[in-house]
């Protein structure tokens, strides 16, 4: 068992990885945030469960996906009550547009990061639990609900997105633009 000492340490060192997972799992900030603090309280109420001789880390973090996965999925139920998908998301959009890119310095993983976060859920989540997570294609298919096939394909169907997401404007664009200046 660990100490409550113990745990707010862990606390420190994990909530940043929590919150970054939470992150990219919900799309937008301020549902992580709650999230990422749920997470931790029911860490500290499961603490009586937690196995001292694994990784703490590993074990945070396999709450954090499991919680913001049903998060998802809880929003996927509401939205079919409330309204449609595509009126969720523009709202959602509008209401954290820029989030990634002020947390990142380096350009590039702004428009990574950006890109996954365009991503629709069904891409996005399997995405981050397989590369932010490093989970297995069975652990996303587990997470998921979803055969690991299934899992497989929409993790290639995502890099494909993304990449059309990040790739640079064709040669005809940048000659055309040399052309006018």
């Amino acid at each position: 068992m660990t100490s409550e000492a113990d745990f707010a340490e862990h606390y420190r060192n994990n909530y940043r990885r929590v919150l970054g997972l939470c992150r990219r799992l919900l799309g937008r900030v301020y549902p992580a945030e709650d999230a990422a603090q749920e997470v931790f309280l029911r860490a500290h109420r499961a603490l009586a469960s937690y196995d001292p001789t694994r990784p703490f880390e590993g074990w945070i973090l396999t709450i954090a996906s499991n919680y913001c996965v049903d998060v998802v999925r809880r929003r996927r139920k509401e939205a079919q009550l409330f309204g449609t998908e595509g009126d969720e998301r523009i709202a959602a959009e509008a209401d954290d547009s820029d989030v990634l890119g002020d947390l990142l310095a380096q350009e590039r993983a702004t428009e990574l990061n950006a890109a996954i976060a365009e991503l629709p859920e069904r891409y996005r989540l399997p995405l981050v639990l397989a590369y932010y997570r490093d989970a297995s294609y069975d652990e996303v298919a587990a997470a998921l609900g979803i055969t690991r096939t299934h899992a497989g394909a929409l993790i290639c169907r995502a890099k494909q997105a993304l990449r059309r997401g990040l790739a640079p404007p064709n040669a005809e664009a940048r000659t055309l633009n040399k052309e006018i200046v």
